[in-house]
């Protein structure tokens, strides 16, 4: 660990961002160059290395752009932003943990493995409607205590007190964070949805009809002792404005004027809305109401959220399902005793900008830079790739369509295996092992595993077998899903309608119910494979699942196949199906193929396992009738890279210092620390080496268990010869 202090950095082919500095812009011109020097690495690891998911969001900053189109009266979203509109008339919408469709994602990931509940079984109902306008508003609500108390305590402070100086920079954050609702008409629009239903059907209980006009009252005794509520005066509502407090009418002051302040256009109807938001009281002391107007607002601004939504969760998807791999990558490094931590070189490119032939000499630039010295700080071990084109066999063509069906539209932003092809012929070359995935759907999911097998996947990487290249290629199967396509249809709410007596009622027609569908969320299953693949490389993190792990070793040599070790070692997601069939296991374990994930009922000590686990982690290279396990190729870069550090570059007498037996080269090292977890030479395991000067080669049998691996390195000859 003192001389290769990482085995886990990863990089990651995929445009987060177009907005923001990218890997081949940053690299520039390289003719001529061999490497690029120190502070271009510097440089570029200051904007596209994240060590952590909230340090990706800061960096990379992911937004969706809206515009407004007068012609269709719509919202139109775009991940792109707009070139030829004005910066004025475009909305940036930033994609963090304030936004409600991530929150909602990333809320249902941590309920359902909290839970430990399949796909079949869980309640995704319960959390889908975190994005309606009453779950908008649940949150506001909480913004808006939060904002009195701390107003409250602001106000009871003298002018100039340190106190209260720290308690208006709070406020002055508090009510930022509240403008980036009232300065956007669309954010505004679930507020005013909720409003509208507040005043229009107040009084009512949760299945009351409104069958009589609503009239304020105080509660006051007869002559005889008997209890009514009179119908409050005009003073009496005075008298309950009057017990409205100073910090309440100091707060509705403070939106009142920062609502008009910040908006060149300000509506009286919006800043009244802002006031009644985030000071409740004086919204229940409206004397009138024009209910039939309020009623066609309330339905108008319905309509419109529920195709606004529609739109928006139909665009951010591919960007959400983007930034939820990040997030995947990132969570499998779950350990009290932080150490090797896992960090992501996020290249900002697509994949097929990345492997054009004139970007590509800026990409082995890159590669030679930090994967060509004996400095291991920057070196890249792992690569992942999403979203590779599975081109699913279509059924056969209709003439008529008698009914209304899916409507088939091609998925943008796909990788193709064409492109995966070039890339992998690059990195070979410097030793990366790319994990990668195929396009998320319902046709690459565990459910479609467990019905159709991975005859498809298989047949798919045909082409990478056989190659240079393939014990750097590994396909990751199947995809995770979040939110069934089945199970993704989230209920805004139900229309208004009047009456025979003119009053407000919630419509219980079917038809009236306003609901939008997210037609599945899902994440490539390269991300998570990369990720636990890049956590168990931490020696920290395995000596919290294992005792026997020394902090002398990366976890270059952990096979996860091995024993019970991946029942131990599980990836952060829950359980998705029961299990594949017997049939369907008897064809992965003959087949040997990929990193396929696992959703499988198990036991470890007594334990329940109700996470998901890797079942195989193997490469697309052949060996015999096996494909073989990406771990013999980890420790084979590994000890090349120890090797080139030991012997001066492959120096032919310090390569001979570093197999003898003598007790301190590095092979007796590792021969003396057999028996760890993360021993880098296990037991049955063994490294023989042979020079042969004619060629000037160096030819070093690795053996695994029995196995042999075969590295050859280029010798530099000794002065004296």
């Amino acid at each position: 660990m003192e001389i290769i202090n990482q085995t886990n950095r990863t990089i990651l082919f995929e445009e987060i961002n177009p907005e923001k500095l990218d890997l081949i812009s940053m690299i520039g011109d390289t003719k001529g160059l061999d490497s690029l020097d120190d502070q271009k690495i510097k440089e570029i690891n200051e904007k596209l290395l994240v060590n952590d998911f909230d340090e990706f969001l800061e960096k990379f900053s992911p937004v969706v752009y809206s515009f407004y189109n007068a012609s269709n009266q719509k919202v139109m979203y775009t991940l792109k932003k707009p070139e030829n509109l004005p910066d004025e008339h475009i909305v940036e919408i930033p994609i963090n943990k304030s936004n409600d469709f991530l929150n909602m994602l990333c809320s249902l990931i941590e309920a359902k493995t909290a839970q430990g509940l399949s796909n079949v079984d869980f309640k995704f109902e319960n959390l889908l409607d975190m994005i309606s306008p009453k779950k908008v508003m649940d949150d506001i609500r909480q913004s808006r205590k939060e904002i009195q108390y701390v107003y409250s305590q602001y106000e009871e402070l003298e002018e100039g007190d340190p106190k209260k100086l720290d308690l208006g920079d709070k406020l002055n954050y508090m009510f930022e964070d509240a403008s980036n609702n009232y300065n956007n008409i669309m954010a505004m629009l679930p507020l005013a949805i909720e409003d509208i239903k507040t005043r229009l059907l107040l009084g009512q209980g949760d299945n009351e009809q409104n069958d009589e006009e609503l009239k304020i009252g105080i509660l006051s005794m007869g002559e005889k002792g008997e209890l009514k509520i009179l119908e409050a005066p005009k003073e009496e509502e005075n008298a309950l404005v009057a017990l409205d407090d100073n910090a309440n009418t100091g707060l509705i002051e403070a939106f009142k004027e920062d609502y008009y302040a910040i908006n060149e256009t300000p509506s009286d109807y919006v800043g009244d809305l802002v006031v009644r938001t985030f000071c409740p009281l004086t919204s229940t002391l409206e004397s009138t109401v024009d209910v039939e107007t309020e009623v066609n607002n309330y339905n108008t601004y319905l309509e419109f959220y529920k195709t606004a939504k529609d739109d928006f969760v139909k665009t951010v998807k591919p960007l959400i399902e983007k930034i939820l791999g990040v997030k995947m990558f990132f969570d499998q490094y779950k350990t009290e005793n932080k150490g090797m931590r896992p960090s992501l070189i996020i290249t900002n490119n697509k994949l097929d900008m990345t492997v054009k032939s004139s970007n590509m000499p800026r990409l082995i630039t890159y590669f030679n830079t930090v994967n060509d010295k004996n400095d291991f700080s920057n070196t890249i071990w792992f690569g992942i790739i999403p979203s590779i084109q599975m081109k699913i066999k279509e059924k056969a063509k209709l003439k008529r369509s008698r009914f209304k069906g899916n409507q088939k539209s091609e998925k943008a932003d796909m990788n193709t295996i064409e492109s995966l092809t070039m890339l992998l012929n690059v990195v070979k070359d410097y030793k990366i092992q790319l994990f990668f995935s195929f396009e998320t759907n319902e046709e690459t999911t565990f459910s479609n595993m467990a019905v159709n097998g991975i005859e498809k996947y298989v047949d798919k990487c045909e082409p990478l077998t056989k190659k240079d290249f393939s014990e750097f290629a590994i396909p990751c199967i199947p995809n995770f899903t979040i939110i069934p396509k089945d199970k993704s249809g989230v209920i805004l709410d139900s229309k208004i309608v009047l009456n025979e007596k003119g009053l407000a009622n919630l419509s219980k027609e079917k038809e009236d119910i306003l609901r939008l569908w997210i037609e599945g969320v899902y994440i490539d299953a390269s991300y998570v494979a990369a990720g636990l693949s890049a956590a168990y490389q931490c020696p920290e993190y395995l000596k919290g699942v294992f005792k026997k792990a020394t902090p002398k070793y990366p976890g270059v040599r952990f096979d996860i196949e091995a024993d019970d070790y991946a029942l131990n070692v599980t990836t952060t997601l829950a359980k998705e199906i029961s299990g594949f069939t017997n049939n369907i296991k008897n064809a992965i374990n003959r087949k040997n193929f990929g990193f396929v994930f696992s959703s499988e009922n198990a036991q470890i000590k007594g334990f329940d396992i109700k996470k998901i686990t890797v079942y195989k982690a193997r490469s697309l290279q052949v060996v015999g009738n096996d494909f073989e396990s990406i771990y013999k190729t980890i420790v084979t870069t590994y000890i090349e890279r120890m090797l080139r550090f030991h012997t001066n570059d492959f120096k032919q007498d310090n390569i001979i210092k570093f197999f003898s037996n003598n007790p301190n080269s590095q092979k007796s090292r590792w021969m003396t620390d057999k028996g760890f977890i993360n021993s880098i030479i296990k037991d049955g395991d063994d490294i023989n080496f042979i020079i042969d000067e004619e060629i000037g080669s160096c030819n070093i049998d690795i053996t695994f268990n029995g196995s042999v691996k075969n590295l050859e390195v280029e010798i530099t000859r000794n002065s004296a010869s």
